[in-house]
């Protein structure tokens, strides 16, 4: 079993449970297929599983590390974004509603996909490689976000919070939505949610 699934908190983890996406954070692992560091590029990307027939071998020698994710809303909890190459259309549905959910860094709609790279990458992880996460209100979220509740990440859907486990959600709970919550997906990428982009939601 390789170390190659994605948890909301961004963590690579081993487990047996297939993903519906994949990911890209550059060349992780060593000759042994053990990971060796958590990213080398701050393009955290999110592909689709099969693109114009290529085929690879999982973890092969001097190639980046392919990555598993169960839904597309882990995946930008942790910090990964839409490919603009197997994706485009929902890359640049991405970046649209990134740009109006973040007016204030004065972007437009020539800027290159990197500088925005460089802030999600600022909003993911600390200098010492810790989730960065932050505080609100579960009425200002919107759907598609991801919370921590005793150090477990939970998933917000109509203000129902579905527990995160890499096989799928547990049953729902209702949350009040005066509750104030510990949110996991970085702050930009929550605006960008809050300006119309929906990740997909693997929900049983």
């Amino acid at each position: 079993m390789l170390q190659n699934r994605v948890d909301p908190k961004g963590n690579i983890i081993k487990t047996s449970a297939r993903g519906a996406w994949l990911g890209n954070r550059g060349q992780l692992h060593g000759d042994t297929k053990t990971i060796l560091r958590p990213f080398k590029l701050k393009a955290w990307l999110i592909c689709v599983l099969e693109f114009k027939d290529r085929h690879r071998q999982v973890m092969a020698p001097n190639l980046y590390t392919e990555l598993f994710f169960f839904d597309e809303a882990t995946a930008c909890s942790a910090g990964h974004r839409p490919c603009f190459e197997c994706r485009r259309e929902d890359a640049n549905r991405f970046k649209a509603a990134w740009l109006k959910g973040n007016p204030e860094y004065g972007f437009d709609h020539k800027v290159l996909i990197g500088k925005i790279d460089e802030i999600i990458h600022q909003e993911r992880i600390d200098k010492n490689g810790r989730k960065i996460m932050f505080e609100a209100a579960v009425e200002d979220l919107p759907d598609g976000v991801f919370i921590q509740m005793d150090g477990e990440p939970y998933l917000l859907v109509n203000r129902m919070i579905r527990h995160w486990t890499p096989f799928g959600y547990e049953q729902g709970t209702l949350m009040p939505a005066s509750a104030k919550v510990t949110v996991l997906t970085p702050r930009s990428v929550v605006n960008a949610f809050r300006s119309g982009y929906r990740p997909q939601m693997g929900m049983a």
